[in-house]
């Protein structure tokens, strides 16, 4: 009679909070864990917060000054004064004793609408552009891509100043210009992806069951290529605020009373030397801003790696 050796309590502990760990594993699905590699990563956490912090700003900026964006203090016009706690000019005042702090928020209204509309405008053409060629392929598909390399062929900063120029220099003409030359790199990638969504059995399935084209396009295909999408959204807004601040600095872009961080950038470098408050202020929220939306970029590539998983 063989002697059998009962496992200790502590033994039976480990096992039961293991098998609980692997329960936990197994039930989550890849956007929950997805959703904790995100969080877990400190950078795109921080980008986070100081983003949301800037956003906050620039909804409630006129509960944060006493000053309007558009208001000129004919008592302090002449040299731009330098920022002051005591009159409540935080960033100091231009030429025209207008107040930087209000105006510099009211910039980041301008930038960020712009980068997440223009974006929004590329990401709905990109999307559906890119996943009907590539779902479709053969010679729909060399056609559409066809085009897309002749609008590549043309420089993007040129065709939005043309477009500015004959219709305009409207705040909304310039979210649909800036969106709609940046859904080609978009429509790359998502048909790239669909190329090889297309071959896996959960497609061949919906096929037999009679789904029709479309449907699967938008229920199968679009859902299935987001991972990469949202992490070239999150490039895509700081590329579009670059372009609109350089409009802007050109002086194609916002117009006054109006005002963005290209603007307000434009106007304070020929002061760099006397005032160099009128720069440094708009292009540190700028640049902080970039630098926000690359570390939540790097983040949601992480976390939507499947290989690192």
């Amino acid at each position: 009679m063989s002697d059998s050796i009962s496992p200790s309590p502590t033994a039976l502990i480990r096992a039961r909070e293991t098998a609980d760990r692997l329960a936990q594993i197994e039930g989550r699905s890849l956007w929950d864990d997805a959703r904790r590699r995100l969080f877990a990563n400190k950078a795109a956490v921080t980008g986070m917060v100081i983003l949301a912090t800037i956003v906050f700003m620039a909804i409630f900026a006129d509960l944060l000054s006493p000053y309007p964006f558009d208001d000129i203090d004919y008592d302090l016009m002449g040299p731009p004064r330098p920022p002051s706690l005591h009159d409540f000019h935080f960033f100091g005042t231009d030429s025209l004793g207008q107040d930087l702090f209000i105006r510099t928020l009211y910039g980041a209204r301008i930038s960020l609408a712009v980068g997440v509309i223009a974006t929004a405008v590329a990401l709905t053409i990109g999307v559906i552009y890119g996943a009907t060629a590539g779902f479709l392929g053969g010679r729909v598909d060399n056609v559409m891509m066809r085009i897309v390399d002749i609008l590549y062929s043309m420089p993007f900063m040129f065709f939005v100043i043309i477009l500015m120029v004959i219709f305009g220099r409207h705040i909304f003409l310039l979210f649909l210009a800036l969106g709609a030359v940046e859904w080609l790199t978009m429509a790359r990638i998502v048909r790239g992806q669909t190329l090889t969504i297309k071959g896996r059995e959960f497609m061949e399935a919906a096929e037999a069951a009679g789904v029709s084209r479309t449907k699967m396009i938008f229920s199968h295909v679009i859902p299935n290529v987001l991972g990469p999408v949202l992490v070239y959204v999150t490039l895509t807004i700081p590329a579009v605020i670059l372009q609109e601040s350089f409009l802007s600095y050109l002086g194609l872009g916002v117009q006054a009373p109006m005002t963005s961080w290209g603007s307000l950038i434009s106007e304070g470098a020929p002061e760099i030397e006397t005032s160099e408050w009128l720069l440094l202020f708009p292009a540190g929220f700028m640049a902080v801003t970039l630098f926000c939306f690359n570390f939540i970029g790097d983040g949601l590539r992480d976390a939507l790696d499947p290989k690192d998983r």
